[in-house]
């Protein structure tokens, strides 16, 4: 009964797909010979496929933390009182983050600061923080108000209100942002290879640099299963917490 439902759970098979191609990729090689047989090196052999999986995930989970962390923070303080009024300027500013192309931002910032995984960082932050800022405030937004005053009527200041009430229950919302910040920022960080940090976008630029196909083929198939794995296991993070919130 256990194998039956691993087999029919799609993050399990996703997952184990995504694991077996890092790191038996190379076993791969008489297919990919036999597809592109006009190519002499069918197989990317410039790094390690697990290296360049472990180094993708790396920067999407440090870039989508930052942006995670600034978008809840920032969508907290504008509806405070006290950040109010700066509602509108922080929603124009993150959304002119997102406006500005990554590929700009790394052009920015590799002069200022070098090549390698800092500007590809910077970068995918800034790409990043929308969808969690909007989804915060439409958590927030949906409480009751009925809720926060019930909370302060037993005793409750404002702090414990947000994180007892406000945030546990925006949640749900909240994950779904992250989880669109993250999905957009595995995709996004293969360019990050165009200045030097190690990711699944480098057989994809190699590839496209040497009229390689099978390269390009191999980045993009893990780059597609990795989206897939995150967004399902985001989708079951999803459900946890609506049932923490049923009665």
């Amino acid at each position: 009964m256990t194998v039956v439902r691993v087999l029919r759970d799609p993050l399990a098979w996703s997952l184990g797909a995504f694991i077996l191609l890092v790191l038996f990729m190379p076993a791969l090689r008489p297919l990919f010979a036999a597809l592109f047989p006009e190519l002499e090196r069918p197989l990317y052999t410039q790094d390690s496929f697990l290296a360049l999986s472990l180094s993708h995930l790396a920067l999407v989970a440090a870039s989508s933390a930052l942006a995670a962390m600034l978008g809840v923070a920032g969508a907290i303080f504008v509806t405070r009182g006290a950040g109010a009024e700066f509602r509108g300027l922080v929603e124009t500013l993150v959304a002119m983050g997102q406006s500005f192309p990554p590929v700009a931002v790394l052009a920015i910032a590799v002069p200022a600061i070098g090549f390698g995984a800092e500007p590809a960082l910077i970068a995918l932050t800034l790409y990043g923080i929308l969808p969690v800022l909007e989804n915060t405030l439409a958590g927030l937004g949906a409480v009751p108000r009925t809720v926060r005053d019930a909370a302060r009527g037993i005793g409750m200041g404002e702090g414990g209100i947000l994180l007892g009430v406000e945030l546990p229950l925006a949640a749900p919302v909240i994950i779904a942002g992250i989880r669109t910040s993250t999905i957009i920022n595995v995709g996004t960080a293969a360019i990050a290879s165009t200045v030097g940090a190690r990711t699944l976008g480098s057989p994809i630029i190699i590839g496209l640099d040497a009229a390689n196909i099978a390269y390009v083929v191999q980045g993009a198939i893990l780059l597609g299963l990795l989206a897939v794995v995150l967004d399902l296991a985001f989708d079951r993070l999803v459900a946890l917490t609506q049932r923490w919130r049923e009665p």
